[in-house]
């Protein structure tokens, strides 16, 4: 991983703040956008880890909350059509995602006081960590292209 940062994507207010997506009428989610080489760190492993540290299946908010489970890019790429490929394996696998996948217009950074929250705070956030999900999508074959990428 080359850098993360924190903010919002997938709702329909220009320029958030925290305070506007606590608010709850913006339709953001609170993201991590992503920057890695996926000469490094494939794309699928990305992914696989996002499933398995996270309650994918709960539904916060309706597809709208600022907590809910979203995989978006600010371009309809591979990235996109991998973790749509993935939800549909997770499907068929019995569980149920309730997770978001689309093409968002921008990524709006957080202020500087969300950025590194967790551990500038010396906090641990709690997760899920199922190594079901893991071992689910090493079976598959990686087919990664080289180069950077970000996903949020």
């Amino acid at each position: 991983m080359i850098a993360t940062q924190v903010g919002f994507a997938g709702g329909r207010t220009e320029n958030p703040s925290y305070h506007d997506v606590c608010a709850k009428d913006t339709g953001h989610a609170e993201v991590v956008a992503v920057q890695y080489d996926t000469r490094t760190l494939p794309t699928e492993q990305l992914l696989a880890e996002f499933f398995a540290l996270h309650n994918f299946e709960i539904d916060r908010g309706k597809g709208s909350g600022q907590y809910r489970s979203a995989v978006f890019s600010v371009q309809d790429d591979r990235q996109l059509q991998l973790a749509r490929r993935m939800l549909a394996t997770l499907r068929a696998h019995g569980f149920h995602p309730a997770t978001d996948v689309g093409c968002v217009p921008a990524f709006y950074r957080a202020e500087a006081r969300h950025q590194q929250y967790c551990s500038s705070r010396g906090l641990t956030p709690h997760r899920r960590d199922d190594d079901r999900i893991r071992q689910l999508f090493s079976r598959a074959e990686s087919t990664e292209d080289s180069g950077n990428q970000s996903v949020s």
